[in-house]
Order: C-alpha cells, then sequence, then structure tokens
C-alpha cells in the first residue's frame, strides 16, 4: 500500500518504538488520538494529573519544553494543573523557568475555558473578569518564564494568545511573533497563531491570513510542517465565510495538494508526537475543498486517528472527521 501511496520505492514508516497502541477503535476505525500517540508523553500528562512535579520533570526529559508546543499543550489542557503548578513555581527554584513555562501556558488555557469560544457579545462579564485574570497570572508568568529561558520559543508563541484574548496593542502582538520567529523563523505553531491573529473577527482584513500563509511555505524546505499554515488559513477563511461551499474550487483544491506534497506527504517530513495533527489539518482543508485524490492519501496515513484540532470548528467535529473519513 504504502508504494501505491508514495511511489514504488517507498517504503513503510519505520515503526515507533513509543508509539501508544490504540486501546479501542469505533466500528468504521476511527479512534481519539491520546496523549499524541507516545507513550512517554502519556507518562507526563499521568504524573501531572496527580500533581506530581517530581515525575513531571523526569517525564519531560527526552523533550524540550523551549520548543516542543504540541507537548507543553497536553499539559496546558489538563484540568488541575493549575491547582499545584503555582506551588513549584514558588519552591523550586532551579527548575522555576520551566514551571513558570506550564504555569504560564495553563493559565491562559484556563482563561479561555472560562471565556468559552462563544462570539464577544455572548460572553457575560464574570466571565470576562475571570477570562482576564487568568490571563493576567498566564502573562506574568510566561514573560518571567521568556527571561530567564531566552532561548525559547514557546513563550513568545503562547504571549500571542494572550495578546489576542486581551486586545494588546497591535505593535505589542506584533513585537511578540518578531520574538518568536526570531527564535525559529519556521515555527509552525507561531504561524499558525498568527493566521487566526490576521481574521477579520480578530481585527484582521480579508486575504491578509492567506497572504501571510504563502509568504511561510515560500520559505519552507520540503518536508517541513510549515506546510499546514496553508490548510489551517484555508480553513479560518472557511470559519469567517458564510458559504459552506467556499473552498470548493479548482485553485484552492490545487494549492492544498501542492502544499501536502511539500510538507506532510514529502519523503523528508518526519513524523515526531503528535504527527497526527499535521494531518487532520490536511484532512479537513482538503475535505472543505471537496478534494478527492490527495485528501485519500492523507486519511490512509492517520488510519483513523483523530485530533479535535481543527475538526473542533465544527459543531459535531467526531461526527464530521468520521463522514469525510467514510468519503475518502
Amino acid at each position: 500500500m504504502w508504494g501505491k501511496l508514495f511511489g514504488k520505492d517507498a517504503e513503510r514508516p519505520a515503526t515507533d518504538p513509543h508509539a501508544l497502541p490504540v486501546s479501542r477503535r469505533g466500528k468504521n476505525g476511527m479512534y481519539t488520538l491520546r496523549a499524541l500517540g507516545d507513550v512517554r508523553v502519556l507518562a507526563l500528562v499521568e504524573a501531572a494529573d496527580a500533581g506530581d512535579w517530581e515525575a513531571v520533570k523526569a517525564a519531560l526529559a527526552p523533550f524540550d519544553p523551549g520548543r516542543d508546543h504540541m507537548v507543553l499543550a497536553e499539559l496546558a489542557e489538563l484540568d488541575g494543573v493549575q491547582d499545584w503548578i503555582v506551588r513549584a513555581v514558588e519552591e523550586d527554584k532551579e527548575h522555576r523557568a520551566t514551571a513558570l513555562l506550564i504555569s504560564g501556558t495553563r493559565h491562559i488555557a484556563w482563561g479561555w475555558e472560562a471565556r468559552t469560544s462563544a462570539r464577544a457579545v455572548n460572553v457575560t462579564q464574570e466571565q470576562w473578569r475571570v477570562f482576564r485574570e487568568r490571563l493576567l497570572i498566564g502573562e506574568e508568568h510566561l514573560l518571567e518564564a521568556a527571561e530567564l529561558r531566552p532561548e525559547w520559543i514557546t513563550p513568545w508563541r503562547r504571549l500571542l494568545t494572550s495578546a489576542r484574548g486581551m486586545s494588546l496593542p497591535s505593535s505589542v502582538k506584533e513585537t511578540r511573533l518578531d520574538a518568536a520567529l526570531r527564535r525559529d523563523p519556521l515555527d509552525l505553531a507561531t504561524h499558525v497563531e498568527w493566521v487566526s491573529q490576521l481574521q477579520p473577527r480578530w481585527g484582521g482584513e480579508p486575504g491578509q491570513a492567506l497572504a501571510f500563509a504563502r509568504e511561510a511555505l515560500g520559505r519552507a524546505p520540503q518536508g517541513h510542517p510549515l506546510g499546514c499554515v496553508i490548510a489551517m488559513a484555508h480553513i479560518e477563511d472557511w470559519v469567517e465565510s458564510e458559504r459552506a461551499d467556499c473552498l470548493e474550487t479548482a485553485a484552492i483544491q490545487a494549492e492544498l495538494r501542492k502544499a501536502a506534497d511539500h510538507s506532510i506527504l514529502h519523503p523528508a517530513y518526519v513524523r515526531h508526537p503528535g504527527w497526527q495533527q499535521d494531518f487532520n489539518m490536511f484532512a479537513m482543508a482538503l475535505s472543505l475543498a471537496g478534494e478527492r485524490h490527495t485528501v485519500r492519501r492523507v486519511f490512509q496515513a492517520l488510519d483513523g486517528a483523530y485530533t479535535s484540532w481543527p475538526w473542533a470548528y465544527f459543531g459535531d467535529p467526531e461526527r464530521q472527521f468520521a463522514r469525510h473519513h467514510r468519503r475518502a
């Protein structure tokens, strides 16, 4: 099968020794990816869930929290981390920067949980108060983490999210973007966050995000995941549009195919923990565009692995993934 997908000389990707076994699949073969599909990340999540700071530090050893956005996100989205991480910030001087990074990231995610994904007009005054309170703590901790570890990119990427939530001036947002991209000009997470910032609902202009994404892809070497920014720019256009079929054009289909071939489907692409999210971005974008060829290759590579992002833009994300998976 892999020869058919990637050429007759292609080989099946090497087995990942850290791959997390799939415990249960739905009747259509679909399953929700846990802990980035990595046993090491699962150990980290379990340690954090137990509030065991020593075990968290040990489990972080294979990773670089200053660069591994997806590993950090697993902690950011874990309810309860906020209950013990501040104590680690106060007591563990040697690892204060790491504790600050985790705390700041969690407080920003926790703030968005209070705000919810509702339109601004539908957010209550109490929700706004809690949202801002948590974001201010997150900002304080991330700025100190960035000062302690100036080589880290993850604080700056998360500070972009808090800046958007707090409606900070454009000059502040652009300074933070520049800080992140100075540390890694090809960082996918930073580019995806900026694509969101450039949407009209956050003060951007139509077409800005796609232009930014195209310029970024032009700088990316073959096999680099930055190609996913094209998929996300089109998904964001779909979110903004009042037409469900707005991506169903030959030009958009061709652009998405080219970006996928340049990035996730290129032989040089490296499967990192959570690589399935990169493929889910393209799976959703290609599906929304009505593309029928490359989307099949993407879903076949996923082998049923569903990630909530970016499908969460749907009201029924799992059902939509399953429906498009069947179509492919």
